[in-house]
Order: structure tokens, then C-alpha cells, then sequence
């Protein structure tokens, strides 16, 4: 079952260090099986007192695959750049079976 990454990007501390970020992500969320949903297009607080800044969702083939591509080895030291050049917001919420929505 698809699993979703879901990241608020709350406040950019560094942009320089962020947009390398940015640039060496994607091939290894890709590799993990990931692909985005949703990379940092325009929002509109619909309901609540929610304000993201820079909303990212990332499908996995499951949440083991998200846990699997956080926790990597790999994933390690851009996780590391993107803590120090951010204050980011992440959870990881899994989907539903095609078969169970009404």
C-alpha cells in the first residue's frame, strides 16, 4: 500500500545550502522508489491555522520504502544539510487500496 511523505518546509535558515538540497535529493528519493506529488507549488489555507510555507509529498510503494529512504545511509548527509539550512515539519501517513474507497 502507497505510503506519502508529507513535508512542510516551515522556514529556509540558509538558501544556499537548501538549494543544494534541492538539487541532490531527487535521484535518491527516485531510487528508493519515490516519486513527488507535490513539490512546493502554490497553497491556500482552506480551513484551520495552518500556514506552510513550502509543501512537498512524495509517494513511496509503502511506508517501510519512506522509512527505508529517511533512514538510509545514503539519505544521511542531505538529511543533515536540510536540518541545518531548514526548520522542516514531516510526517509519513500511509494511503488507502484503491479497492477500499468508496
Amino acid at each position: 500500500m502507497s505510503a506519502y511523505v508529507i513535508v512542510n518546509i516551515a522556514e529556509v535558515r540558509d538558501a544556499g545550502a537548501y538549494a543544494r538540497y534541492r538539487q541532490q535529493v531527487s535521484n535518491g528519493v527516485r531510487n528508493a522508489g519515490g516519486r513527488y506529488l507535490v513539490r512546493g507549488g502554490e497553497s491556500s489555507v482552506l480551513e484551520g491555522d495552518w500556514r506552510p510555507h513550502r509543501v512537498v509529498v512524495v509517494e513511496f510503494p509503502s511506508s517501510h520504502d519512506a522509512r527505508a529512504w529517511w533512514s538510509s545511509e545514503d539519505y544521511a548527509s542531505l538529511k543533515q544539510l536540510r536540518q541545518i539550512s531548514t526548520r522542516t515539519e514531516m510526517v509519513l501517513v500511509e494511503g488507502v487500496a484503491m479497492e477500499d474507497v468508496p
